[in-house]
């Protein structure tokens, strides 16, 4: 579907195990995403082999439904080849529609196997303005672009007049929201190794913080719910889908879901439908929902610590004694139904299975060990629901599957990266780059300084333009675009020539010819030779690797770089950057998670900057850095509030751990 097309956009249904995907189908979906065992951004989800999702998709063609394979993590220098060689099986046993990759160096993979079907950009990609479809378009594989749940409808319409004829959007009607935005969340990866970016993140948004008097979920947020509000959506030319989060979710609520949104979709009008898809939304075990930022003149905050933000449906709380708890559900339970005893962040939380039906209001007695007991008012969740009549509906799509025969395909071979030409000359010239929110005076000699832009700041910039780099920020909205670029194009002309862009269609704010130097900054999460290669052919004259990475990634991608880079040395990285703040949260003030990891909030711009109270701290290994060809080694510097004092502990982040 091209932009000047107006069709109903699809029905785009999460699957994140073999009965998800059945329950998509059983559903009427036009379209399913899922991920395979390795490269997906939900590694905690059940998730496919190759062989189980080619019956899987040779079905789904025989339902004219499509499937997208999400590849959407970061790759590490050492995993083109296996990634390669994944996409070349998928391409011969699957051949998926789409591939939704976040990475680009997918992108290139992918044309190296000679894959034919669509590719679709991430999240977490995070494309997030306009303009940025210029950049896009120069990746002629790519067809669409899925944008941030952050916009409003304003805000989609004005990225979706930006489309070039070959590429729509997919936005987001139903399902979690992240505090932060997609792309830019450090805070799982920082404390623990466990990157959102690979997949792993342990959520660590949805725990318990305290602030002074508060102890309150403080960035746990509610469920997008766009409900009858999607019907807007369908009248937007170059929206191609409406996407349904919830890949760690059961096939209940993939079910009740897609149910909704066809309804909402295909009878706009209709009150009675619209009466059966809010039903059948509430009936899909979410949690509480928000229109979020949706209306731009009713903007809805997601976070509420007064509301319930746990996975699954609340059905009760804990009632009786501790010899004998019960619960009195305000819903039906049938046989084989899963329930959480508590939150998931608190370590005796407990799930069970009930082994008979019960009626709304009846009595369920909890038959628990005595040590797994709860007190009374602990809530209860319904997490996965069997009822009898979706079984019976995925149960007849079992049997037609056992039926449905993929491709046969030529036998494989082992797939080796067609790796770029690292054709520049090595130098182990170190230049210290100390950045920071504002340059008082001139470098000192031997150092470099980085200021970082925010619109109409063009009228105060120091009067040393060689001396100093220009770095935009990781996230730049539609409605401050224009303002960016008025603010770039002054700064160009009073002699800036050296900027760090921090996602790669930021390169879309500077005109060609004009003897500039631009690299790619350290949020672009850049971690292998050939998303490198891409950063070069879009103009970019050398890269700031991910922070994320371990000793051996430094190392690997050193040497196979075909551009010089650079690393972030020492100094305050966020843990993550959102859009919002809950209105219980001070900024400036430090909060504490349960385990005394201190960290604060500060608003730069339009968005929000989480800080850890202790620095990345990699200096001890400079030398082994400069030696592996580093270049360019980067210190980041907030001006502290008062209140705060930065810890002394380590700051190697994944160093010695390695990127999970």
């Amino acid at each position: 579907m091209t932009q000047n097309q107006i069709e109903k956009p699809e029905i785009l249904a999460p699957a994140g195990g073999r009965a998800a995907f059945l329950a998509a189908l059983a559903a009427g979906a036009d379209a399913v995403y899922c991920g395979l065992k390795q490269f997906s951004a939900r590694m905690a989800a059940e998730n496919f082999t190759v062989e189980e999702l080619a019956s899987l998709a040779a079905l789904a063609r025989e339902k004219q439904a499509k499937t997208y394979v999400a590849l959407n993590t970061m790759l590490k220098p050492d995993e083109l080849d296996s990634a390669g060689d994944l996409i070349d099986r998928l391409n011969r046993k699957v051949r998926p529609e789409a591939l939704i990759v976040s990475d680009t160096a997918m992108i290139s993979l992918a044309a190296q196997v000679g894959y034919k079907g669509d590719i679709h950009l991430s999240t977490l990609a995070n494309v997030s303005f306009p303009d940025a479809m210029k950049v896009v378009a120069m990746f002629p594989q790519v067809n669409r672009v899925v944008i941030p749940r952050e916009l409003n409808i304003d805000e989609i319409r004005m990225m979706a007049e930006a489309c070039p004829s070959s590429v729509s959007l997919e936005v987001f009607v139903h399902g979690a929201l992240c505090y932060a935005v997609s792309g830019r969340c450090y805070w799982s990866s920082y404390l623990g190794g466990k990157s959102g970016l690979r997949g792993n993140c342990v959520q660590p948004c949805r725990r318990v913080y305290s602030q002074e008097d508060t102890r309150a979920r403080l960035f746990s947020c509610q469920d997008l719910w766009l409900d009858v509000l999607a019907r807007v959506l369908v009248t937007v030319p170059g929206i191609s889908a409406l996407k349904i989060e919830g890949r760690k979710k059961g096939p209940h609520y993939v079910y009740y879901t897609v149910k909704a949104y066809c309804l909402l979709r295909d009878n706009p009008g209709d009150n009675e439908a619209k009466k059966s898809a809010l039903s059948c939304l509430e009936y899909a075990m979410g949690r509480g929902g928000t229109h979020y930022h949706f209306l731009p003149q009713r903007p809805w905050s997601p976070i509420d610590i007064n509301s319930q933000t746990a996975s699954g449906q609340l059905i009760g709380k804990i009632q009786g004694t501790m010899v004998k708890p019960y619960i009195e559900p305000r819903v039906q339970l049938f046989a084989k139904d899963v329930l959480r005893i508590g939150y998931e962040d608190e370590s005796w939380h407990r799930t069970l299975r009930v082994t008979k039906s019960v009626p709304k209001r009846g009595r369920l007695f909890l038959n628990m060990p005595k040590k797994a007991r709860a007190v009374n008012k602990t809530p209860v969740f319904l997490i996965d629901r069997k009822e009898p009549d979706l079984l019976a509906e995925i149960e007849v799509l079992e049997k037609q599957l056992e039926s449905a025969e993929p491709d046969k395909t030529a036998p494989l071979t082992r797939f080796k990266v067609d790796m770029p030409d690292a054709d520049f000359p090595k130098s182990v010239r170190v230049s210290e780059m100390h950045v920071g929110r504002e340059v008082s005076k001139p470098p000192s000699k031997g150092r470099t300084t980085g200021l970082w832009i925010e619109p109409n700041m063009h009228d105060t910039m120091p009067r040393y333009p060689g001396q100093i780099w220009c770095w935009l920020p990781p996230v730049i909205w539609p409605d401050n675009q224009a303002e960016f670029k008025v603010t770039i194009d002054h700064i160009i002309k009073k002699g800036f020539t050296q900027f760090v862009i921090n996602a790669p269609w930021q390169m879309a704010f500077f005109p060609a010819g004009k003897g500039l130097i631009i690299w790619a900054g350290p949020f672009c999460n850049t971690a292998n030779a050939l998303a490198i290669d891409n950063l070069a052919k879009i103009g970019c004259h050398g890269i700031i690797v991910s922070p994320e990475l371990g000793q051996k990634d430094y190392l690997d991608i050193a040497a196979t770089t075909p551009l010089p880079l650079g690393v972030v040395i020492y100094g305050n990285w966020p843990l993550c950057i959102s859009r919002i703040k809950s209105e219980s949260l001070k900024t400036d003030i430090p909060f504490a998670s349960p385990k005394k990891e201190y960290a604060w909030a500060h608003k730069h711009g339009d968005n929000y900057w989480i800080y850890p109270e202790w620095p990345v701290d990699l200096r001890d290994y400079a030398e082994a850095l400069k030696k592996a060809g580093y270049e360019t080694f980067v210190h980041l510097h907030e001006k502290l509030p008062g209140n705060i004092q930065m810890k002394k502990r380590p700051g190697k982040w994944n160093w010695d751990i390695g990127l999970k």
